[in-house]
């Protein structure tokens, strides 16, 4: 009796002991009445009575990374290209995940490169290689809409790799060489026209600064003009007034003074070799002494005809006449 009660007591614990469930975290198991699913073990200790009920799946609730194998599909412009990507997913019923689809991962392979040809395979290769969002998105929303009935969120579809054939890609090397050449010839061409541009903006400012100082000039000449012929005016208003006052030498002065510059003209006249003087040399010397003596009578205080001063006029020769003409040779 004593070893039949051992046993039993053993046979009690074993049987306690193996309806005794330990689910991991991230995890979650379906649990069967007679084959019938009635309810989830969550993470942690779980009893079921044994032979009565049992675990039927473990579901793996965390998010998983699917590969999709590399495959060959043709493009809208029927170029082939070798294309293979990758899915994110994440089980949200494990009871659905577990009976709604008999091979949950083989199924979500086999959506998602179903589509991917759908989707590339109504694009041209220029799309399929510079749209991968747009081909992602399309993806995700398809997939994730398929697999709404199995319990299963799709989080990312990605295209990992889109192979075009070998000519393809030479001929997008090409390509890509001769647009590359054009963008240089391109900045070049518009290089040189702002080069000409702005040399074209120098020398228009340059034009400008050259008329405004010829404007300045002119009015600095027309100026120093005015000035010259207000000058001369004075001279010869001072010259009137002295010979109204009834002084010669004033007269004497003003043409021996133009007399004077004639003969400077002549020497410095770039056409002239040699230079003849219709004239005495006694004339010129007497029409600087001309000059002279106007030059004491000034100095001297007064005239010799109205003077007031205290000291008389030293009588002086009156100045030689004028030259005779050329074909005389002497002075009538």
């Amino acid at each position: 009796m004593g070893l039949f009660f051992v046993v039993v007591v053993a046979l009690t614990i074993l049987y306690l002991f193996s309806g005794v469930k330990v689910v991991s975290q991230g995890y979650q198991y379906t649990i069967e009445y007679f084959g019938r699913f009635t309810t989830l073990a969550k993470p942690g200790l779980n009893y079921y009575p044994p032979f009565f009920y049992r675990v039927g799946r473990k579901v793996n609730m965390m998010e998983q990374v699917l590969d999709i194998p590399g495959q060959e599909i043709i493009t809208k412009d029927n170029a082939m290209v070798g294309v293979d990507g990758i899915v994110f997913f994440q089980v949200l019923d494990a009871a659905k995940a577990a009976y709604e689809v008999s091979d949950l991962y083989l199924a979500i392979m086999q959506l998602t490169t179903t589509n991917l040809r759908t989707v590339m395979g109504s694009m041209d290769l220029d799309e399929t290689l510079s749209k991968r969002d747009e081909i992602n998105a399309r993806l995700l929303t398809v997939v994730d809409l398929a697999t709404e009935a199995w319990g299963v969120k799709i989080t990312r579809v990605e295209v990992k790799d889109i192979r075009p054939p070998a000519d393809i890609v030479n001929a997008m090397g090409r390509q890509m060489k001769a647009e590359r050449e054009k963008r240089a010839l391109i900045l070049e061409s518009e290089g040189l026209r702002a080069s000409e541009i702005l040399k074209a903006e120098g020398q228009k400012q340059g034009q400008i600064l050259q008329a405004e100082g010829r404007r300045e000039a002119a009015f600095r000449d027309a100026e120093a003009r005015e000035r010259a012929a207000e000058a001369e005016a004075k001279a010869t208003q001072v010259v009137s007034e002295a010979i109204a006052s009834g002084s010669t030498q004033a007269i004497n002065y003003f043409v021996a003074q133009k007399y004077v510059d004639a003969i400077s003209r002549f020497a410095v006249s770039p056409n002239s070799k040699t230079i003849l003087f219709p004239v005495e040399a006694t004339q010129l010397i007497g029409t600087l002494g001309g000059i002279g003596a106007l030059a004491r009578e000034a100095l001297g205080g007064g005239t010799g005809d109205g003077g007031g001063g205290s000291v008389p006029p030293t009588p002086r020769r009156a100045p030689p006449p004028p030259p005779p003409p050329a074909d005389g040779g002497q002075a009538q």
